[in-house]
């Protein structure tokens, strides 16, 4: 379904946070057999951050929302709600995104997780939207992020080369101009969860028959995963597109989920773009999941790779398996240039 009709929204902030720590294809030749070479030649990664120490998701989240809330030029104090999108969280509970309003002081605003792995950024823009455009709230600050280092066997070079961390983060507001969010569709199949999965490592009580536990690992289908996002992803785009009363020729950029280079040339070609209208910086921050739409956006945004206003177009894929797309009008500029 396309948009709820109801109050105009818009995008007004956009924020983003990455660890220090840079981990290059041939330093994973320490732990695992591959090399520079291997790893471009299938994913166009050249290297991935991944946090250290005592830094987490809801550390990087705090980061990529004090920026998102400078660009707007609004406080923590004018957010009535806070979406975060992960899938491997700090803490199961309380949710990150509770633990992000107690460290920036939002007080005004109440706080929920929204799990859906690479997809969960546009999930959670539907459900934010859903809010703002029927009145519920005036303000809302999502973040999406994931932390994979501490979720991969770094063992498996299916998997190890292809995660990064990172942090992303926007405000959409309801206001009175024109509605700058033209349409976002959400899809899911959960007879495919199977091809990418992350199991719970929970026991069984000591008092019931032990249970089989798995290793807290990813485990991904790769071949099926890339055959699923060239199968779903253009139509879905197009789809949006109609619903949005906006031509292909009309749309300026498109932010997919950074999975892998391959799959973001393939979408392109599918779609007949300009390279210029693909936006992608996975060769080195690598998959960063749920961040990965909004970091693309914003460090394209700072590279000026993209010009306000414009029309794009973000796509998110992955474990469910799920996918999303979202058309936006893009003139939100930086109050503090």
């Amino acid at each position: 379904m396309g948009n709820i009709k109801g109050h105009p929204v818009r995008i007004i902030g956009i924020g983003s946070a990455l660890p220090d720590y840079v981990i290059k294809n041939d330093d994973l030749s320490n732990v695992v057999d591959t090399n520079d070479e291997w790893i471009t030649a299938r994913t166009g990664i050249k290297q991935r951050r991944v946090v250290s120490g005592n830094e987490g998701i809801t550390s990087l989240s705090v980061q990529a929302s004090k920026d998102a809330l400078e660009y707007a030029g609004v406080t923590p104090l004018d957010i009535d709600l806070i979406i975060s999108a992960t899938s491997i969280p700090d803490n199961i509970y309380p949710s990150t995104a509770c633990e992000i309003q107690g460290l920036l002081g939002a007080k005004n605003a109440v706080g929920f997780n929204v799990v859906a792995a690479c997809s969960g950024f546009v999930y959670a823009m539907k459900v934010a939207y859903s809010f703002l455009t029927t009145g519920t709230y005036k303000r809302i600050l999502i973040t999406g992020g994931d932390l994979h280092s501490r979720a991969i066997d770094w063992k498996d070079r299916s998997t190890c080369i292809l995660f990064g961390d990172a942090a992303g983060a926007i405000v959409l507001e309801r206001w009175e101009g024109e509605n700058e969010i033209q349409s976002i569709d959400l899809y899911s199949d959960g007879t495919k969860g199977h091809e990418l999965y992350l199991p719970f490592s929970g026991k069984n009580s000591p008092l019931v028959t032990p249970n089989d536990v798995k290793q807290q690992y990813v485990q991904m289908n790769g071949k099926e995963i890339y055959k699923f996002s060239l199968r779903e992803i253009p139509p879905a785009i197009l789809k949006s597109l109609g619903n949005s009363n906006i031509s292909l020729s009309e749309m300026d950029y498109l932010i997919p989920h950074q999975a892998n280079m391959r799959i973001v040339e393939a979408l392109g070609e599918k779609l007949n773009l300009r390279k210029d209208q693909l936006i992608a910086n996975l060769q080195t921050f690598g998959n960063t999941s749920a961040a990965s739409i909004p970091v693309a956006l914003h460090t394209a945004i700072k590279s000026n790779q993209i010009k306000t206003p414009s029309n794009i177009v973000m796509v998110g894929f992955g474990s469910g398996l799920t996918w999303g797309v979202a058309v936006v009008r893009w003139t939100a500029l930086d109050h503090r240039l």
